[in-house]
């Protein structure tokens, strides 16, 4: 198994800037928090590149309505990211992504968004997929109808506004898949398909880098995707191991929208 080094945890908290010393607390998709100070990582493009195109969402026949993989006939993964938490772990994540040559799916969350409107651009600018993560990260599928459908329309408004788009995605927060109600808005709402996942990191529950890499890789295999956090350090470190020995088995870590592509 992959272990991470002293050196692999000195370059992204370098690229966090003292990322898990003090600072406010935000919680993840998990019951786990984690700390937070300010000291964002340079994006992968320069200010005066012309913003990325923001895509819709779009159907794939032949898959389900709710998504757990991709085809298992090619060395693909892809890492979907759930958006919320503090901004220089994000940038931190997205950079050490780019630098590895991997690119994400990030589902955000609308509340988030509102605090750091410039990390919409910044995603799809380094080529990575943005989608909805609900507004604000509450347990969607015990909400009334009514409620429940804010939670997603609010959430795709902010991306439009943002982005011009809807976001390429919708999952479901504080569940792994989406009841059939929520799955019924979110097509209403114009997403297709939900994104759920097959490989949970555990990320939130703060264990440790080490074990972040390990439940990565334990389940990980062709077509899979895998649940991670923004907000958690140990996601952060875990990173740059976990992309090595995808590299070292010959998968590449790819957007959602290129994995079923």
């Amino acid at each position: 198994m992959v272990r991470v080094t002293s050196t692999h945890r000195r370059d992204v908290l370098r690229a966090g800037a003292g990322i898990v010393a003090g600072g406010a607390l935000t919680t993840g998709c998990g019951t786990g928090q984690a700390a937070a100070p300010p000291a964002p990582a340079s994006p992968s493009r320069s200010p005066s590149a012309s913003p990325s195109a923001a895509p819709a969402p779009r159907a794939y026949p032949g898959h389900p309505a709710q998504i757990t993989h991709g085809p298992r006939t090619r060395p693909q993964v892809a890492l979907t990211f759930h958006g919320q938490g503090d901004p220089a772990l994000a940038r931190a994540l997205l950079t050490t992504a780019e630098r590895y040559g991997a690119r994400l799916t990030v589902l955000a969350v609308g509340s988030w968004l509102d605090e750091h409107p410039d990390l919409a651009r910044r995603i799809l600018d380094g080529g990575h997929d943005l989608g909805n993560h609900t507004q604000r990260h509450i347990g969607i599928n015990s909400l009334p109808e009514a409620e429940a459908r804010r939670e997603i329309t609010d959430c795709a408004e902010r991306l439009k506004r943002l982005t011009g788009s809807i976001g390429t995605w919708f999952r479901p927060s504080r569940a792994p898949s989406a009841s059939s109600l929520v799955a019924r808005l979110a097509r209403a709402a114009g997403y297709p398909h939900v994104l759920s996942y097959d490989v949970d990191s555990l990320d939130y529950t703060r264990p440790g880098a080490a074990a972040v890499t390990r439940e990565v890789l334990t389940g990980v295999r062709d077509g899979s995707v895998v649940s991670l956090h923004f907000g958690y350090p140990d996601t952060v470190a875990a990173l740059p191991d976990v992309l090595t020995e995808l590299g070292r088995r010959g998968l590449r870590a790819v957007t959602t929208t290129e994995l079923l592509s």
